[in-house]
């Protein structure tokens, strides 16, 4: 069973997201805020992080250039779920280092086949495919 980090402050989207993952196979893993999205990420070694951009403490993007910048991290793929809707900010957040982006508010229908997508064409972005 694949495992996915959930860094969301908003406890409704987390349960929305949790219950989405878990119907589709996934074993959600919650944090509730930057800091512990990246203790959390370390230590769990997930092989997703779906992640929030606006957060209590640190904000997603200062979470992802955390986890980004540990050796073993780089390899798993990070997407940002945000309501960041301005001209520019998915440059920003992809040039951050997500390898994707989903403005809230999420479909719950169409996310899990939204994630699938994306984690496959960072793979064969990585294989020279």
């Amino acid at each position: 069973m694949k495992r996915v980090l959930v860094v969301e402050d908003n406890e409704n989207n987390m349960k929305l997201i949790c219950l989405v993952l878990e119907k589709h196979g996934y074993e959600p893993i919650k944090a509730f805020s930057g800091v512990e999205g990246v203790e959390k990420a370390i230590a769990e070694k997930p092989d997703l992080i779906l992640m929030d951009i606006q957060l209590p403490d640190i904000n997603g993007m200062e979470a992802v250039k955390r986890i980004r910048m540990v050796d073993d991290m780089q390899e798993i793929p990070i997407i940002a779920i945000t309501s960041y809707a301005m001209a520019g900010d998915r440059e920003k957040i992809l040039n951050v280092g997500c390898d994707g982006y989903f403005e809230k508010p999420i479909d719950p229908l169409t996310i899990v086949e939204k994630i699938v997508k994306i984690v496959k064409l960072r793979d064969n972005d990585n294989t020279g495919s």
